[in-house]
């Protein structure tokens, strides 16, 4: 997959794939103004969205409702590098949703395809090239 990083003006960093287009701002404090999420909240969503992916194919498996049902995650930072260093993800379930498969639920949702590339991060390289 090919994506495209432009810069719309200001703080805004966008990018482009296939038919999609992924706004960022800064916060105003950063320079920005505040009109998307930054890139990183960006990347805390799609490791949450991404289990939440799973979450939702396993109930439509087996024809479990998802009413009522959520994820909320955390995530704990070093107070001196500012660094994530864990991620908690909790997910919330109605009282009347079956007991028998909270285990199932957490399982699904480790399958996370984000998740799983930041246990076996890829390899960067970063270069520059000029272009006509």
């Amino acid at each position: 997959m090919e994506m495209v990083v432009y810069f719309p003006g200001g703080a805004r960093v966008d990018a482009q794939f296939g038919p999609y287009t992924v706004r960022t701002d800064q916060p105003p404090m950063g320079g920005g103004e505040g009109s998307a999420p930054t890139p990183f909240a960006v990347f805390l969503a799609s490791l949450a969205t991404c289990a939440g992916i799973y979450v939702l194919g396993f109930c439509r498996q087996r024809g479990l409702p998802t009413d009522g049902i959520r994820i909320v995650q955390r995530d704990r930072r070093n107070p001196l590098t500012g660094m994530v260093e864990e991620i908690e993800m909790e997910i919330q379930v109605p009282p009347e949703f079956p007991q028998k498969y909270y285990d199932a639920l957490v399982r699904s949702a480790e399958q996370c395809a984000v998740k799983k590339h930041m246990e076996q991060p890829p390899r960067f390289h970063i270069q520059t090239k000029v272009v006509a």
